[in-house]
């Protein structure tokens, strides 16, 4: 009878409001981070520097990102975390209006790096929040809506993003942010429910925090000279990274004379759950940033289409996204984890692997299917991995578990950016400059991203799978 009820019973309104209400709040970060590459032509020649100079404002705002995360952490435990929620997407939209007016290249990447911690906040809450608020029992359904502006960033971004730069300014960009907000924020007033501090006992972890920010910072930084250079085997990367595993070192010993009393606790780990989804979201990280890196790539080398008719081609892939989300949210509630992982990694592969032999010439109504398959094969991987990483936690556990997971998703998308772009720059530079060659050296990238991906098969089979319960 309780597993029938999982299946029929309809979700309350007013945890169904509190999800949209949340997830509204997300869309401003979510469609920022996706349209601002558009405009770096622009802002090239409007500040009248570099593209050097123009990528920290990309990088800072990445790495202010990372620093965010263990910070949230702490405030969820100290203070209602509506309001903590709330103010982060208020200043979002303030500092979004500051980053519009900027007036050279040094003040653009200041608020940059003001908007991308309170972004941090921002992706380090939603998770969280949606947990206290949805309950074990509908946590998929629940997930599946808050993750809708994730799905939204991707597919609209870069076309909205293409449409302002060339009909308007960059300014707009940023601009538009400052609406999205003003509609929000008087929903989540009014939807989002008062959320107690989750631990209010806890002190401020400061060394933690702040090792725990420089060591994502350091570790995220060395990744992205990896991929800046096409390669590991640079001075900066070896610089940074071995930082930022000193770091991690460090933190090891940390939390281990703290006795877990940490703002990570690594004990964390000792839940099967978590441990299997925290290694199977690095490894997605890994497999669907890579490709979503060089796809766009590929059709403006090969196809040499535009920027807007790239990202309308990249359309089917999040329509794939879109369309299966609603169901694998019902699917994780009904069945657990482990099945819709394991069936959805079935089908990211048949989605994947057709990519490493596609030229100048497929059909893109083959390449059409193919990015369709691929996105609905994406949210049925990251979503359950993400539901399962709270599975079975208690609730002062879950700001330290949306701390967790976010290092360890924003280091699998830096990882997996920077691994496919240094073996497609491999490959091209030990081969001859032709156009097969170039395309030998994407087919190698996708060729990668299908690998990792069917890694995520051994931690899928350590998830829950609530049949057999």
């Amino acid at each position: 009878m309780a597993k029938e009820n999982v299946q029929t019973t309809a979700l309350p309104k007013e945890i169904l409001m509190a999800a949209w209400a949340i997830a509204l709040g997300a869309i401003a970060p979510m469609l920022d981070s996706t349209m601002v590459n558009i405009a770096i032509d622009q802002l090239t020649r409007d500040f009248n520097t570099t593209l050097h100079i123009i990528q920290w404002a990309i990088t800072g705002y990445v790495l202010a990102l990372a620093v965010a995360v263990p910070v949230s952490g702490w405030l969820m435990n100290q203070f209602n975390g509506k309001r903590v929620f709330t103010g982060a997407v208020i200043a979002f939209g303030i500092i979004s209006a500051l980053v519009g007016i900027s007036w050279d290249i040094s003040s653009f990447i200041c608020f940059r790096l003001l908007q991308g911690f309170s972004a941090g906040v921002i992706t380090t809450l939603i998770f969280t929040l949606l947990v206290k608020t949805a309950g074990q029992d509908n946590l998929g359904r629940v997930m599946a809506i808050v993750s809708t502006p994730m799905i939204f960033g991707p597919i609209l971004g870069p076309i909205i993003g293409g449409f302002i730069v060339q009909g308007a300014s960059w300014h707009w960009i940023f601009f538009i942010n400052v609406f999205v907000v003003v509609i929000a924020v008087p929903l989540m007033i009014k939807k989002i429910p008062d959320f107690e501090p989750f631990n209010k006992e806890s002190k401020l972890d400061l060394f933690g925090i702040i090792v725990l920010s420089s060591m994502s910072a350091a570790l995220i930084y060395g990744i992205t000279k990896a991929a800046d250079h096409a390669s590991f085997n640079n001075s900066k990367t070896i610089l940074w990274t071995g930082i930022g595993l000193a770091l991690a070192v460090i933190y090891l010993a940390y939390n281990r004379l703290r006795k877990n009393q940490t703002v990570l606790p690594l004990n964390l780990f000792a839940h099967t759950s978590f441990t299997a989804s925290s290694i199977g979201l690095f490894l997605a990280n890994i497999g669907i940033m890579g490709p979503m890196l060089i796809l766009p790539l590929f059709f403006q080398n090969f196809r040499h289409f535009t920027a807007i008719e790239t990202a309308i081609a990249l359309i089917p892939q999040g329509v794939g996204m879109l369309i299966t989300r609603p169901y694998l949210g019902k699917m994780i509630d009904q069945i657990g984890a482990k099945y819709v992982v394991l069936v959805s990694l079935a089908l990211s592969l048949i989605g994947s692997i057709p990519l490493i032999f596609i030229t100048g010439h497929t059909s893109m109504i083959w390449i059409s299917i193919v990015l369709f398959l691929r996105g609905a094969s994406i949210g049925g991987i990251s979503l359950p991995l993400t539901s399962e990483a709270y599975t079975g936690l208690g609730s002062r556990q879950l700001p330290e578990a949306g701390v967790g997971i976010n290092i360890i998703e924003n280091l699998g998308a830096s990882f997996g950016s920077a691994v496919t772009a240094t073996v497609v720059a491999t490959v091209i530079q030990g081969l001859q400059p032709t156009v097969a060659n170039g395309l030998k050296a994407y087919h190698a990238g996708f060729l990668v991203s299908a690998v990792v991906l069917a890694f995520i098969l051994i931690p899928g089979l350590f998830l829950t799978d609530k049949r057999r319960a």
